[in-house]
């Protein structure tokens, strides 16, 4: 008899047992899947690896990309899902459209890679450089030197590199830094060219290290299927460069809005 009570008590332990642990395996499950939705489908991280994007994002930043920003594409889907799609299937399903001066991460069909750049033109934008200087719409976009800056190439190991820091100032009021090395270097004159409907034109703020719509080789003028997402934040970067008398080196960020 008593025997028999030990076994039914066993079971019925191992019973409660196996219920906390099918409790918590759905919890973990429920955590784990509204995680993925989040890091994924709602929000992406990504590493900077050059240096185009100077002074904005240093090399080693990593940033915060908001994918549902302006909608969703083939190539807003994680884990390559986007390729499992018919390619008669092209399109976006989306609810807004960048701005002028948004920092956006794309995917360049041409050199096949995820690119980030800001939007500098868009759909109906006339957009030309003359002599390193912007025009949009036949305006030259206006822009105020703030000092000059002397830092090392490729976070701080190779060649240093003379630059001067502009602010400039897009027609709709935002305004961002940028580098310029000089107004006569390979990209500073360009067009003038009209974007497309449902496209935009990018360039880089590192204006003279940017391979950006300019470019021949670069993206050209980018489809809106084609954005993955918006640039939201600095999430953290680590201070890479070494300290020198006379050259720039940024210090390490945290969260940092772009």
């Amino acid at each position: 008899m008593l025997k028999r009570l030990t076994r039914r008590r066993l079971r019925a332990h191992a019973a409660r047992l196996s219920a906390d642990l099918a409790d918590a395996v759905n919890t973990l499950a429920g955590v784990a899947a509204v995680w993925f939705g989040f890091t994924s489908l709602a929000f992406a991280t990504y590493y900077i690896p050059s240096e185009s994007m100077q002074p904005s994002l240093e090399v080693g930043d990593r940033i915060v990309v908001s994918k549902w920003a302006y909608g969703y594409s083939r190539h807003t889907l994680p884990l390559g899902l986007g390729n499992l799609l018919p390619d008669s299937w092209d399109g976006r399903i989306g609810w807004a459209s960048p701005r002028r001066g948004d920092v956006v991460v794309l995917w360049d069909d041409r050199q096949d890679l995820t690119l980030i750049k800001r939007v500098i033109g868009l759909p109906g934008d006339i957009v030309a450089v003359r002599g390193g200087r912007l025009f949009l719409n036949g305006e030259r976009v206006s822009r105020a030197a703030i000092e000059d800056r002397r830092y090392r190439e490729d976070g701080g190991y190779h060649d240093v590199v003379s630059v001067r820091l502009f602010e400039e100032d897009l027609p709709d009021g935002r305004a961002h830094p940028i580098y310029e090395r000089g107004d006569d270097r390979w990209l500073d004159d360009f067009g003038p060219a009209v974007v497309p409907a449902g496209h935009i034109f990018l360039m880089g703020d590192n204006r003279d290290n940017s391979v950006d719509s300019r470019a021949p080789e670069g993206p050209g003028f980018v489809p809106f299927e084609n954005i993955i997402g918006r640039a939201e934040t600095v999430l953290y970067t680590f201070e890479r460069c070494r300290r020198e008398d006379g050259l720039y080196c940024p210090h390490g960020r945290v969260w940092r809005g772009l």
